[in-house]
């Protein structure tokens, strides 16, 4: 599983790895039922310290994508669903639009206009 973080991003290093990790399983380079490596080897491969990668993993775990067992590691359980993924990311869309003073049919537009 290669995973590669980008420097320039400014989220938090814990959420550019969950959103890493998320993409290779939407992505398809780990399926359900595969094991990831364990979190100090993600950690060295990326260049982050193992606790941000073990944030990483319980995000994850919460949002029901892995499944943590004792002696046998980190499991993917489900593909994350792109609609779910894409509906938090268009929530923030909206939040960040009522700041500038445009409402959801003005986003709206504004989409259909890159479309």
């Amino acid at each position: 599983m290669l995973l590669m973080l980008d420097l320039n991003d400014p989220r938090p290093l814990h959420e550019q790895v969950t959103a890493a990790i998320r993409r290779a399983i939407a992505g398809g380079e780990v399926a359900p039922g595969d094991r990831l490596p364990p979190a100090r080897d993600l950690a060295g491969a990326l260049g982050v310290n193992a606790n941000t990668v073990l944030r990483s993993l319980r995000a994850l775990r919460d949002e029901g994508l892995l499944e943590f067992r004792r002696g046998r590691g980190v499991s993917v359980l489900r593909r994350p669903d792109p609609r779910e993924a894409l509906r938090d990311r268009a929530r923030g869309l909206l939040e960040e639009a009522a700041k500038y003073g445009l409402g959801p049919d003005e986003v709206a537009d504004l989409i259909k206009e890159l479309s």
